[in-house]
């Protein structure tokens, strides 16, 4: 028994407290507690609680050492370090004491160096060592009574890492256990989605203990332990944030027992972070396209929202809710399937494509003009919604953007320059164009140009019950006109109209009975080119779709936005 009170005395002499520490083999459970929620006992110490995992900090080159007692020969003890951002350096001693610090001296306290200095006299008898960045542990199933010292180094960076010890290793059981197998497969592969399976951990099934399961994804590599993945989620500071130059650290984070930070600002001084993981919790991805997902107990899961092509990284972490402890499953990777390859079509030069995309789909056009050329004149013309745009020449992108209507585009040529042209459909619906490509400098254009404002004009006052007067405008180029008239229901409205919107559609798709007139119409003055028509034939209360067609001097027409009208019903 003196020797049981010669160890508390020298931990508590090495570590200048005046608290009582627990006795570890038997551990007090209602002591215990209170010795958790005594915060003095573990601020700005190095104890190492028995049965608790603690955070702590490591700055580079500068070793840290902790310390626990046990008390009674012949006792089981283990003692897991886990490194998180960068591989650690580690060794377990049993450190040799002076017979005056044995607890039979006069009881009058000694200065703190002179008590440090009579434990470290001697390096003790080393009875572990590790270097890497594995998550390696140190059992003994029965172990001398004494002072044990733990020392920790990080030569590459600073570091975050993590220490569990017990001395009833068999009932504690902290981390969740791997299967027989543990691998993750990966059970289905497409180009953005990957399904992975794995067998759950015995702890939830047959021990009752509640686990859930952690998926993390990236493009890098494999983590081993889940506080690694948090480190590189949180910018490295996934548990505790460096303690500032000159400030108290205590690398105990009493959040782990559920324990809320004080109004002293204990916590937020010190950087400790709460990592309780709730059962819908999504990690906020980061610039490295890493994230972490917790999805309950469930032992399949389908990343979804990933890049075709690509190589990825799938780690899965049993997590122990209750204790916030957690086990790694060994890891896979995975290269998405290619994106389908879509079927290009050629564009000959001089001549007009017709062109189909289906909503939100995408189609691609390449040229290749078979002569050397200093100059290629694009041409769209859009149907119906805007689409977007991308040239490139042999792989260098020239042009980016949204077209509606038509538009010309100059291209600055290349001798033997290939062009990709890719056009994306709009979200509304299916989309149709033309395009015509050609490097022939005198080439006209094979549209009829058109003026800002595409609309019919109906003149309310000019209606009759048998006539309606409308008007267009024009340009400076001599074109042909041709307007067309529809009889619809009285109820016709803005959808189906939109549905016959195709500024495509020629006058070649109407009936002849429809057909009003043709005729030629230009203006040198802008400011007078408008031209006006009166429409007869018409019957008394009705409503008439009216049409304008533009007809250019290659045959290709463009068609003005619709007019709704209707003749006076009494006259």
């Amino acid at each position: 028994m003196r020797q049981c009170k010669g160890w508390s005395v020298v931990l508590l002499m090495l570590l200048g407290l005046e608290a009582v520490a627990q006795k570890l083999p038997t551990r007090d459970e209602g002591l215990f507690h209170m010795q958790i929620r005594d915060k003095t006992l573990f601020h700005d110490s190095s104890i190492i609680p028995d049965g608790a995992e603690i955070s702590g900090y490591l700055f580079r080159d500068t070793p840290k050492r902790y310390y626990f007692v046990v008390e009674e020969d012949n006792t089981p003890l283990s003692v897991t370090v886990t490194p998180c951002d960068a591989p650690l350096e580690w060794k377990l001693t049993l450190q040799e004491l002076p017979e005056e610090a044995s607890g039979e001296g006069s009881g009058e306290p000694e200065p703190l160096e002179q008590q440090k200095q009579q434990v470290t006299v001697d390096d003790g008898t080393e009875l572990f060592n590790y270097k890497g960045n594995d998550v390696e542990s140190y059992v003994a199933t029965n172990t001398p009574s004494g002072l044990y010292q733990l020392e920790l180094l990080s030569t590459e960076k600073d570091s975050n890492f993590k220490v569990y010890a017990t001395t009833t290793p068999e009932s504690d059981q902290p981390y969740p256990e791997l299967p027989y197998d543990p691998r993750v497969d990966v059970t289905a592969l497409g180009r953005t989605t990957v399904t992975l399976a794995w067998k759950p951990t015995p702890t939830g099934s047959l021990m009752g203990q509640p686990v859930q399961y952690c998926v993390v994804i990236n493009k890098e590599h494999n983590f081993k332990s889940m506080c690694a993945a948090e480190a590189k989620i949180n910018n490295d500071d996934a548990f505790m944030l460096a303690p500032k130059p000159g400030r108290d650290f205590s690398p105990f984070d009493f959040m782990h027992f559920g324990f809320v930070p004080s109004d002293n600002g204990f916590g937020r001084d010190r950087g400790l972070t709460s990592n309780k993981i709730s059962r819908a919790y999504t990690a906020k991805p980061k610039a490295s396209d890493i994230q972490k997902v917790c999805i309950g107990n469930k032992n399949i899961f389908t990343v979804s929202d990933l890049k075709p092509d690509t190589q990825y990284y799938f780690d899965v972490f049993a997590v122990n809710s209750a204790t916030n402890t957690s086990t790694a499953y060994v890891g896979t990777f995975a290269r998405t399937k290619e994106e389908a390859r879509q079927k290009t079509m050629e564009l000959k030069d001089g001549k007009v494509s017709d062109v189909f995309i289906k909503r939100k789909g995408s189609k691609y056009l390449r040229f290749a003009p078979v002569s050397s050329h200093q100059r290629v004149t694009l041409f769209v013309h859009t149907c119906l919604d805007a689409v977007q745009i991308q040239v490139r020449r042999d792989g260098k992108l020239q042009l980016s953007q949204n077209v509606e209507g038509v538009r010309q585009f100059q291209l600055r040529g290349k001798p033997k320059a290939k062009y990709l042209i890719r056009l994306r459909g709009s979200r509304k619906g299916a989309s149709t164009l033309k395009v015509l490509a050609t490097t022939r400098p005198s080439s006209k254009q094979p549209f009829p140009s058109l003026p800002e404002d595409t609309r019919i004009k109906a003149f309310d006052k000019l209606r009759t019950c048998s006539s309606v007067t409308v008007a267009w405008l024009g340009t400076q180029d001599r074109n042909k006109y041709c307007i067309y008239r529809k009889e619809v229901a009285d109820n016709y409205g803005e959808e189906q109209r939109r549905r016959e919107q195709n500024q495509c559609a020629g006058p070649e798709t109407r009936r002849k009975s429809e057909k009003v007139l043709c005729k030629y119409f230009h203006s040198p003055n802008l400011q007078k080119a408008v031209t006006t028509e009166t429409i007869t034939g018409l019957e008394p209360g009705k409503t008439y779709l009216l049409d304008v067609y533009v007809v250019g001097h290659s045959g290709h027409s463009i068609k003005y936005q619709s007019k709704l009208v209707k003749t006076r019903k009494y006259c």
